[in-house]
């Protein structure tokens, strides 16, 4: 989103949750950093470390926050300062409200964890975050929870409710071992995964070294195709479910897509999300990290000074200039996006990396969504959450471009819900239903009016009052209110292009200066880009603590897992 995801983890749809109804254990964490100082730390500094993060999103809200734990444990003074050039915190995990109504969040960016995200799971408890399940409000009407569509018939279908055994079975006898080997290669990957925040492998001051030797650059240097090729799963089971979940979460396919991401996309135990938003988990750790925050504010040039420190020039609420001196500088989001001036060039220069532009539509209608669209008989039910994978007989390869006939990444139904009071008496009367749609591209008229049935003409018609015709406009904004009753668009630099690689962007670009956003092109979730920034948190620790090593053993032996 996402973006940041994740994103932009943005992976917020829940259909894949049909692994979940297999065989994958609660790998649930509750770490909690209530530390007791005790005086054989290392003595207070006499000069307080000033600090620069530059993003409030997933990494650097986690930068500020571990910053603070970790100085706090080592007895070192600090002083943090965030600043963000958006008016809010959480980067790809924001949320809009339907009908403009603050009691009606919806996510737009990245909508769920899950229980392997161990940071998110730990910070919500420790904020005291009410957590909900992914799908909660979704309404249960339809026969099927989720379809997967080719662009011309549906491929799978898993009903709504139903009996465990049942629905193991099924999956059992239309694909085999395939679901069994997915789940087995999944809980070995993440396995290798989780030794990231733990000693040895934690800190770790080069990403390419950690996925060396924790084994995980056995899935990132082949296709997600490849890697399930590999580990015997079956080209239909890829296709129609797996290939399915990397489309949602990342608008890829599988011969583009690595094979990390590919397992983290089948990780969906324990799918949660924060009532109100996700971006609440972001804000408590800034107000935690006790930094000072400056939103609204650009950073316009980072200058390195000759003693090392660095000059950081920034424009608040687009009026007077401002210059402070840090002397560590975190640039938690990607460079390519930051148009931020540095000077001198930085020691190690970051990749210019492609990330995918997602489009997502959030709208609101009395409208169910139509069998004739999906080729189903008339009154048919169509699945709620509804993912979408190519043909068999169509290959894309790698293309960028791959989204095929279905037009879009997925749809979801997300709830059913009555407008205000306030605006119901210019409003189709009875209940609404509020859609989600990832796509490439923005939804136009046609596809409007195919996926709720209705005729282009009638779809445009607000009862003669402002005399719109279909030829008209071909966007969203122009609907009638009695067909889309609420809309919200947005447009996201979701997350990187994931091609196949073993080598990673460095977590150091210069003297004190730091990047979290080469985890993007290795793992891109909200959880990996906490894991990031907590990362270059204990790295500066590292460089400011005596015996660093012994005490963080200490720290971690105090931590309860």
């Amino acid at each position: 989103m996402s973006p940041v995801r994740t994103p932009l983890s943005l992976r917020g749809c829940v259909g894949i949750l049909l692994l979940c109804f297999l065989w994958l254990s609660q790998l649930s964490f509750s770490q909690e950093f209530q530390v007791p100082l005790k005086s054989e730390e290392i003595e207070a500094q006499d000069t307080v470390k000033q600090v620069a993060v530059i993003g409030a999103g997933a990494a650097g809200s986690s930068t500020a926050y571990y910053l603070r734990k970790y100085a706090d444990y080592f007895s070192i003074p600090v002083n943090i300062t965030v600043f963000e050039q958006s008016s809010y915190v959480g980067g790809r995990s924001t949320t809009v409200n339907l009908w403009d109504d603050p009691a009606s969040p919806i996510e737009v960016g990245a909508s769920i964890f899950v229980n392997i995200n161990q940071n998110l799971i730990k910070a919500a408890k420790s904020f005291k975050l009410d957590l909900k399940d992914a799908d909660s409000g979704v309404p249960r009407e339809a026969v099927h929870g989720l379809g997967v569509w080719d662009g011309s018939k549906f491929v799978f279908l898993q009903r709504n409710g139903g009996f465990y055994w049942v629905n193991v079975f099924k999956l059992l006898w239309r694909y085999g071992w395939a679901p069994i080997r997915t789940q087995n290669l999944m809980k070995s990957t993440v396995n290798k995964f989780l030794k990231m925040y733990r000693w040895p492998y934690f800190p770790f001051r080069s990403l390419s070294a950690a996925a060396m030797s924790s084994g995980l650059v056995e899935s990132t240097w082949a296709t997600g195709a490849e890697f399930l090729r590999e580990n015997g799963i079956s080209e239909e089971f890829s296709r129609e479910v797996i290939q399915a979940s990397t489309r949602v979460n990342y608008g890829q396919n599988l011969p583009l897509i690595h094979g990390l991401e590919t397992m983290v996309c089948m990780a969906t135990d324990g799918a949660v999300s924060v009532e109100g938003g996700n971006w609440q988990i972001f804000r408590s750790m800034l107000d935690a990290s006790r930094a000072n925050v400056k939103l609204d504010t650009r950073v316009t040039t980072v200058q390195r000074n000759k003693d090392d420190t660095y000059t950081i020039s920034h424009l608040a609420d687009q009026k007077a200039m401002h210059k402070d001196v840090f002397e560590h500088v975190v640039v938690a989001g990607p460079v390519q996006f930051s148009n931020i001036q540095f000077s001198p060039a930085f020691e190690h220069i970051p990749d210019n990396v492609p990330y995918v532009k997602l489009h997502v539509t959030l709208f609101a209608s009395p409208h169910k969504l139509s069998p004739k669209f999906f080729r189903l008989s008339p009154g048919a039910s169509v699945p709620e959450t509804i993912l979408t994978t190519l043909p068999a007989d169509l290959d894309l390869g790698a293309r960028r471009d791959g989204v095929g006939p279905a037009g879009f990444w997925s749809i979801s139904t997300l709830q059913k819900t009555m407008p205000p009071l306030s605006m119901r008496h210019n409003l189709t009367a009875g209940p609404h239903y509020v859609y989600k749609v990832f796509s490439p591209n923005p939804l136009d008229a046609t596809t409007l009016s195919d996926l709720l049935d209705i005729e282009q003409i009638e779809l445009f018609d607000n009862g003669g009052r402002n005399g719109m015709t279909a030829e008209a406009s071909k966007t969203i904004a122009d609907v009638s209110t009695a067909h889309i009753s609420w809309w919200h668009e947005k447009t996201w630099n979701s997350y990187p292009y994931l091609y196949p690689r073993v080598t990673f962007e460095d977590v150091k670009l210069g003297k004190n200066m730091w990047y979290t956003s080469g985890m993007e092109s290795f793992i891109s979730t909200m959880e990996t880009n906490s894991l990031a920034g907590m990362n270059v948190a204990a790295l500066m620790l590292s460089e400011w603590a005596s015996e660093f090593e012994i005490k963080m053993k200490s720290f971690e032996s105090k931590v309860e897992l």
